[in-house]
C-alpha cells in the first residue's frame, strides 16, 4: 500500500530514530550492558457540540519517551516528553543513576535476540484523510441534530468528531528498531430523554482507521436516541437467579477478564484465579479465544510487540480448554516458560460464536436479564468472584418488556464460563476485542 504520510508524521519519522540511536548509543557508552527505548508522537483534532452550538475546537501535539537500560540485572526507566539533545542525554545518566539502587532480578533484560521480528509487510493502520475543522463540525452537528429529531430527547450532553495520527517506535540494543503509523477517527453522540428524576441518559459512537468508513453521523445520533429513549421508565427488580445475556458492548469485558486472569502479572504474583491452570476445561466446546495481531488494518494490529518481539496468531482457549498463557519475555522467564509475544496485551483479539444473530440471542434467553451496562469494578481476580452493577432490559419469552436499573448481577467467573450457552454473530467491530453477545445460563439478580 502506498501511503502519503502527513508532514508531521514524516517529521517524527525522521527524528524518533534519531532519538532512539543517541539514547542507546550514550548508554551504552556510559555503562548500560542492555537498552530498550518506545518512543511515540501523535496529533489530534476534536470538535465537541452541544444544543446546535460548537463549544470547543481542540489540537493536541505529544511526543512521550520511555527508557529501559539495564546494568547486568539491574534496571533503571525514565519516562520524559522533551526529546532534545540535553534531556535524552540526562534522561541516560538519570536511567544509569536509578540503576544503581534497584535490586538485582535474575529475570530482567531485553526479549532474546532471536525473537526480534524481521521482515514484517506494512499493517496498513495508516489512512490519512485531511480532515478540516469544518467538517468535524459538520459531522458532530449532523450527529447531534439527527439525535434530538426525536421529541422525546429532551436535552443533550452534546456530540464529538475526532480525527488523529500517530507514529510509535521500538528499538533496543540488540539492533531492532520497529516504527508504525496510525490514524483514528471517531465521532459520539450523548442524549438525555424524559425530565427531572425520570431523566435517562445514553450514547453511541464509531470508530476505526478510516474516515470515511465511519457510520453516517445521522445513524449515529438516531441509535444513540434510540438507546436512550429506550431506557425511559426503568423499573427495579426483585431479586431472583435468571439467565443473563450480556450484550456486545459489554459482553467484551467478560473476555477482558479472562486475558487479565491469563497475562503473566497476575499469574506471577499469585494473584489470578487461573493460575497453574493450563489443560483444563474452562468453556463449553463451543468457545475458543485466540488473536490474529498482522491483520491488515486492524485496531490492535502490529508485526512486533513492545518488547520487538514477533507477533503470530496464538489460540488462547482452544474448544474450551486453557491453552496457553498471555506472556511478555519477564513474566515468561518469571514462570519457567517462553514469551507468546504478548507485551502489551493482545492483538486482535477474536471469539468464536455459536451462530445466532441478536433476535435469536433473545429467543434463546426466554426469560431473563439483557445487561447493557456494567457499573463498578466488582471482580475479585484471584478467586473470580464477580459482582457489578448493571442496567438492562427483563424479557420474556424472547421479547424486551420493560428497562430495568439499580440491580446487581453476581457470579463467579469459574462457573459463569462454564455456563455460557451461546455467542452470538452481533459483534461489536470497533474494538480490539471482537465478541458477539454472550448468553450464561444462570446468574445471581440483587433488585431491591
Amino acid at each position: 500500500m502506498s501511503v502519503q504520510y502527513s508532514e508531521q508524521i514524516q517529521l517524527w519519522q525522521q527524528k524518533l530514530p534519531a532519538c532512539a540511536n543517541q539514547l542507546i548509543e550514550q548508554a551504552k557508552q556510559r555503562g548500560a550492558t542492555s537498552v530498550e527505548v518506545s518512543l511515540g508522537g501523535s496529533s489530534g483534532l476534536s470538535v465537541n457540540a452541544r444544543l446546535g452550538e460548537v463549544e470547543t475546537v481542540e489540537f493536541n501535539q505529544d511526543q512521550s519517551l520511555s527508557l529501559t537500560l539495564y546494568k547486568g540485572q539491574r534496571k533503571g526507566h525514565v519516562s520524559i516528553t522533551d526529546l532534545t539533545e540535553s534531556a535524552l542525554s540526562n534522561a541516560v545518566d538519570v536511567a544509569l543513576a536509578f540503576a544503581q539502587h534497584t535490586a538485582e532480578d535474575p529475570f530482567s533484560g531485553l526479549a532474546e535476540a532471536e525473537l526480534m521480528a524481521k521482515n514484517w509487510q506494512d499493517p496498513e493502520l495508516y489512512f490519512p484523510a485531511n480532515v478540516s475543522v469544518d467538517q468535524l463540525v459538520e459531522q458532530a452537528l449532523a450527529c447531534e441534530t439527527a439525535g434530538r429529531a426525536d421529541p422525546l430527547i429532551t436535552n443533550s450532553d452534546g456530540a464529538s468528531a475526532y480525527s488523529g495520527e500517530r507514529v510509535f517506535l521500538y528499538a533496543n540494543s540488540h539492533g531492532f528498531s520497529g516504527m508504525i503509523a496510525s490514524t483514528n477517527y471517531s465521532a459520539s453522540c450523548v442524549l438525555i430523554a424524559g425530565q427531572g428524576d425520570g431523566m435517562q441518559r445514553d450514547y453511541w459512537y464509531d470508530s476505526g482507521r478510516q474516515w470515511l468508513a465511519l457510520a453516517d453521523p445521522q445513524s449515529i445520533g438516531q441509535k444513540a436516541a434510540e438507546r436512550t429513549i429506550a431506557r425511559l421508565n426503568p423499573k427495579k427488580l426483585s431479586t431472583t437467579k435468571a439467565p443473563v445475556l450480556f450484550s456486545p458492548e459489554v459482553s467484551s469485558g467478560l473476555i477482558g477478564h479472562l486475558m487479565g486472569a491469563i497475562s503473566g502479572g497476575s499469574l506471577y504474583r499469585n494473584a489470578s484465579f487461573l493460575k497453574d491452570r493450563l489443560g483444563e476445561k474452562l468453556f463449553p466446546d463451543f468457545v475458543s479465544v485466540y488473536e490474529q495481531p498482522n491483520i491488515k488494518g486492524g485496531m490492535g494490529s502490529s508485526p512486533f510487540d513492545q518488547e520487538g518481539v514477533a507477533t503470530r496468531d496464538n489460540i488462547f482457549v482452544q474448544n474450551g480448554i486453557l491453552a496457553s498463557y498471555m506472556l511478555g519475555s519477564y513474566s515468561a522467564r518469571k514462570l519457567g516458560l517462553s514469551t507468546t509475544a504478548n507485551s502489551g496485551g493482545a492483538r486482535n483479539l477474536r471469539v468464536t460464536s455459536t451462530g445466532e444473530d441478536a433476535d435469536q440471542m433473545l429467543a434463546k434467553l426466554g426469560t431473563g436479564l439483557l445487561v447493557t451496562e456494567l457499573m463498578g469494578q466488582g471482580l475479585n481476580m484471584v478467586t473470580g468472584d464477580y459482582s457489578r452493577g448493571a442496567a438492562g432490559f427483563w424479557v420474556e419469552n424472547g421479547v424486551i418488556q420493560y428497562p430495568v436499573h439499580e440491580i446487581t448481577i453476581a457470579g463467579n467467573l469459574n462457573q459463569m464460563y462454564q455456563q455460557i450457552v451461546a455467542i452470538g454473530t452481533d459483534i461489536d467491530t470497533r474494538g480490539n476485542t471482537h465478541v458477539g453477545s454472550v448468553l450464561i445460563g444462570e446468574m445471581m439478580i440483587a433488585g431491591a
